[in-house]
């Protein structure tokens, strides 16, 4: 009989992944705010592999969900500051259906959901407006 893989969450390397991932996130996010968008996206596309590999476990943990999902939300902000909202409506739809089937539904989890709710409504709007 085949010995069953261990589970990737309670390895060392995936709660190291989990914290490089948010770092990621904190550079990227100061790097955005400082209106360097190009340098920001090239920390987002760093945090992108990374992420892949935490949400590739069967079960992700809550921290590298919301890991990714911070990642996805700046992603889709730095498309919209490139004028490319048709791909950050995408990005934002990803995080509403990991946020509406995620349980137990919690605060933060509903706070997410929110928010990507209203970054495809920002999407919609500039859509109409042709920006």
């Amino acid at each position: 009989m085949e010995k069953p893989r261990p589970d990737p969450v309670t390895q060392e390397w995936y709660g190291k992944a989990v914290t490089e991932l948010a770092g990621i996130n904190l550079a990227a996010e100061r790097l955005f705010a400082a209106g360097k968008i190009d340098d920001a996206g090239s920390l987002v596309l760093k945090g992108q592999e990374v992420a892949q590999r935490l949400l590739a476990a069967p079960r992700p943990t809550l921290e590298a969900m919301q890991a990714a999902s911070d990642l996805d939300d700046l992603y889709a902000r730095i498309l919209i500051a490139n004028h490319n909202v048709g791909w950050a409506r995408l990005v934002y739809q990803k995080n509403i259906v990991r946020w509406t089937n995620w349980k137990p539904v919690t605060p933060d989890t509903e706070r997410r959901a929110k928010q990507a709710k209203a970054g495809i409504a920002e999407c919609d709007k500039r859509l109409v407006q042709g920006r």
